[in-house]
């Protein structure tokens, strides 16, 4: 296993930086864009290792999909042109393509085994198992479907309604793929909303669905049109640099086009609450997406509690607002995050153990952790445990460590931020 040596350099960061694609946004548009019959041009693609698998998931149902770097275009026939893998789908380590394509499998006459890598072999797919083999998929697979390898049969499905136990968007979208061939209307009872990029691209690819707060119908057997998507800015892979930019002193950036859904600014509403100086300003609407610039400056933080219906606005940013907490004056306490214990490592865990190996006074709850502030931070060692964002906290952890940091298998990070050294080193002052 490879490492990095982070250096202790403490210099502020400044200047203008554009993100790359947004990750939840890019994973749909290749599944609608195949779904729909015709031509989409998807531009601004994250070319991460999760969102290729996406990709190969559908060429090897017989989809045209030619990419050239972030650029994409997809030719489809629809549903009706899709033909049975000859060979089982590796989809690597990316949950949202396991979970999404179960949902168009399901209601696909077709038989199709799913496989990945260590840490997706042990995340659990129950969740969306029970609420497609209540829709009538025929679903099997470790420890009776819970876990990869997973083995679908598909094909006429029921509509139903359904509340899901759990506050996730990859399950809620999982169901209202399979209801696009149901019987009938699909209902979805959300208790909090979660991010709603299923929705809106659904609608940008001339489809029907009616969302009443937190209860999403869906009608079944829609004919969706090939469009032109443009992927905003990832506010995930932001927030690791908004973060760098309020704790490094003499730090002020600005980062351009990118997504502002209010599904996803719950970064922004922490920094707020946290008392950073930060500006939003929205510039324009695409395919239902509002995209933006953020301004934000190094400030004096104060620990605040981060509960309730704020976390789902914010569960991948957890582990950088973890790092923030520990330069905050006072506590700050998380809770309602147990969802982050079935992410691509246990995150709640993962970032107390590798912040306290940092020197962060921080302890782990049952469904949150506890965060001493305004604490200097030694260096060390820094385990990412295979999760992307543990290894790009730690990197921006190395940024106010009094020592040089190593960073263990940087690799990781590909996953969904390639560029991600290359674009610190050039925000960083010389």
């Amino acid at each position: 296993m490879t490492k990095k040596t982070l250096h202790a350099i403490q210099s502020p960061i400044e200047g203008n930086l554009t993100v790359p694609g947004d990750k939840s946004i890019s994973h749909r548009s290749i599944i609608f864009g195949s779904l729909s019959k015709g031509r989409t041009v998807v531009s601004n693609f994250l070319d991460g290792e999760d969102c290729l698998r996406t990709i190969d998931a559908f060429r090897a149902m017989g989809v045209s999909i030619q990419k050239n770097g972030a650029h994409v275009i997809i030719d489809s026939k629809g549903v009706n042109g899709f033909v049975e893998p000859k060979q089982p789908i590796d989809l690597g380590n990316s949950g949202t393509t396991a979970r999404l394509l179960l949902g168009v499998l399901a209601g696909l006459p077709f038989h199709v085994t799913l496989f990945g890598d260590d840490s997706l072999t042990n995340r659990p797919m129950d969740r969306v198992v029970r609420p497609l083999r209540q829709m009538g998929a025929k679903i099997d697979g470790r420890e009776n479907g819970k876990y990869l390898p997973i083995s679908i049969r598909g094909g006429a499905l029921e509509s139903i309604s359904f509340i899901p136990p759990v506050k996730s968007a990859q399950v809620k979208s999982a169901v209202l793929l399979a209801g696009l061939f149901g019987d009938s209307n699909t209902t979805v009872i959300e208790s909090t909303k979660t991010r709603d990029h299923t929705e809106n691209m659904l609608q940008a690819f001339g489809g029907e669905i009616n969302v009443d707060q937190t209860t999403i119908t869906i009608p079944a057997n829609q004919s969706l049109e090939g469009t032109t998507i443009d992927v905003p800015g990832d506010i995930s892979s932001a927030a690791f640099f908004l973060v760098a930019a309020a704790i490094v002193p003499n730090s002020k950036l600005t980062i351009n086009d990118v997504g502002l859904n209010h599904t996803r600014t719950g970064i922004i509403d922490v920094l707020k609450k946290m008392g950073a100086s930060i500006e939003v300003k929205e510039e324009r609407h695409i395919g239902g997406e509002i995209i933006g610039s953020i301004t934000i400056e190094s400030s004096k933080l104060n620990g605040i509690e981060i509960d309730g219906d704020l976390i789902p606005r914010m569960i991948d940013e957890i582990p950088i607002v973890a790092l923030l907490a520990t330069q905050a004056n006072g506590k700050t306490v998380i809770r309602d995050a147990e969802e982050l214990r079935y992410k691509e490592s246990d995150r709640i865990q993962s970032v107390v153990d590798t912040l306290q190996g940092l020197g962060a006074t921080i302890q782990a709850t049952e469904d949150g952790m506890i965060i001493d502030g305004d604490t200097s931070l030694s260096g060390g060692v820094g385990n990412s445990y295979g999760d992307h964002r543990i290894g790009m906290m730690i990197a921006i952890a190395s940024l106010i460590t009094k020592e040089d940091t190593q960073l263990i298998d940087p690799e990781c990070i590909n996953i969904s931020y390639p560029s991600f050294f290359s674009d610190l080193a050039n925000i960083q002052q010389k």
